[in-house]
């Protein structure tokens, strides 16, 4: 993936007012309000002995801030068969910017199933949104999850409209040929998408490009540059120097050579069945991580559990996703797994060290010499179940300090049978690293190219 810096280079929009990027906003976690709430009503009850007095019209309190600029506002619509990667890691970046970023369903129901079988909820229906005015636009890609975007009636309205109205639009994957082609969304425009959907745009404008920008049209290729696309279209909301600033703070790689994994005290991963992998959630889990583990691992042809370990199997993640568990860790206890993954975020790690079932799993994983791991702030969950003394590993920088075992500086660590990773960007690696332990290089390989993950030819 090249660099940041040589990305932004690339920028052909127009240079907009910049917004100072609020650092507590990285990792702060956002919990939207549901469209359905009302606004509680507000009374006031006078004893009899108070004296009477003037009535004045209501007014709504409004805070002024001497030259603040309105917040942006950005709307990306999922349907049956949406790209998670790409949906999920839109809404995290853009959340993370400072965007008010609305999820909105096309379908009747606000739950919607994803291209590998993640279950996610919007925040709306998008009958609510269309008479909205969006900054910006982003469509997702995914199969079949793109057609049905495109059959949005709705939709097509309002994207028709941003363009006329030369507002910011944009899409990755299959929708930029799939959905904005049919609309007729992409006449002039140099285009890009993912290398399956490129022969059915149009031939002279089509550009094979992780980003390409076209006036106020952005395009990219697939999953594994959705992190660019995401930061691409920060740049032009916020500037570039936010756009940079949360790159930084995503764990972005900025050296192609930079080493992605390590590994010591290597054995062998091999199964004679499919593998299963459990994934433990929790409210303030991080979606990115995730969503990322359950895409790629499903496409690996790996038997993927996702399990909450909160009294509901619909958790709100730290950058408030709503997504829904499988079942719950105590039905999930039932059954044995070959690899047990906690993902990270700071909230979600300490409510999975909460829990008494998954405690008992991960010891019992760990005694039994079978696989387990963990990314970003969920090693110290691993520690203090003295689960990782001795042992090689990696985690997101902020709990470094906070950790005994040896730190590895590398963006994936592996030691015998245990996992780790920083997190957040470094999470593809992460997942391609377990499939490649499982199934072998060729596979990992093959995944990474459906990706658009650039991955070592040996």
């Amino acid at each position: 993936m090249e660099s940041l810096l040589s990305s932004f280079q690339k920028f052909t929009s127009v240079q907009r007012n910049r917004v100072v990027f609020p650092k507590a906003l990285i990792s702060s976690s956002y919990a939207p309000v549901s469209t359905q709430q009302q606004n509680p009503s507000t009374s006031t009850s006078s004893s009899s002995n108070s004296k009477p007095k003037r009535t004045a019209k209501t007014v709504k309190p409004v805070t002024v801030t001497p030259n603040a600029e309105p917040k942006k506002k950005v709307l990306i619509p999922i349907g049956y068969g949406t790209e998670e990667m790409e949906a999920v890691i839109m809404v995290n970046v853009l959340r993370r910017a400072g965007a008010e970023v609305i999820i909105a369903s096309v379908e009747s129901e606000l739950e919607i199933e994803a291209s590998a079988g993640t279950r996610l909820v919007a925040d709306t229906s998008i009958s609510t949104c269309s008479n909205q005015i969006f900054d910006l636009i982003a469509l997702p890609g995914g199969m079949p999850g793109s057609a049905r975007l495109r059959d949005c009636e709705i939709l097509r309205k309002m994207t028709s409209k941003q363009a006329e109205e030369k507002r910011f639009y944009g899409a990755i994957c299959a929708a930029p040929a799939v959905t904005l082609n049919p609309w007729g969304l992409l006449k002039r425009k140099q285009t890009t998408g993912h290398p399956a959907f490129m022969h059915e745009l149009p031939t002279f404008w089509a550009v094979k490009s992780n980003i390409q920008i076209s006036g106020e049209l952005t395009t990219s290729r697939g999953p594994g540059t959705t992190f660019e696309f995401a930061l691409s279209l920060v740049a032009q909301l916020f500037g570039e120097s936010v756009a940079a600033e949360i790159g930084t703070a995503l764990l972005m790689r900025t050296d192609a050579n930079q080493l992605r994994g390590e590994e010591f005290n290597k054995v062998e991963w091999s199964v004679d069945h499919i593998p299963r992998v459990l994934i433990p959630i929790a409210n303030g889990s991080e979606e990115i991580e995730v969503v990322t583990l359950i895409d790629v691992l499903r496409r690996a042809n790996v038997e993927v559990i996702v399990a909450s370990v909160e009294k509901s199997v619909q958790i709100v993640a730290s950058q408030g996703t709503n997504i829904v568990a499988d079942k719950s860790i105590r039905e999930a206890s039932e059954s044995i797994y070959d690899l047990i993954v906690l993902p990270g975020g700071a909230a979600g790690a300490d409510r999975l060290q909460k829990s008494k079932v998954l405690k008992k799993m991960l010891k019992e994983q760990k005694s039994a010499g079978r696989i387990f791991g963990a990314i970003c702030s969920s090693p110290l969950v691993l520690q203090k179940q003295g689960l990782i003394e001795e042992k090689r590993v990696t985690a997101h920088p902020s709990i470094i300090n906070q950790l005994t075992s040896q730190v590895n500086g590398t963006g994936v660590t592996i030691d015998g049978t245990l996992i780790t990773s920083k997190g957040l960007a470094t999470v593809a690696d992460f997942a391609l690293a377990i499939v490649k332990k499982f199934h072998g290089h060729a596979r990992a390989r093959s995944v990474a190219e459906g990706l658009v993950i650039e991955y070592p030819r040996s």
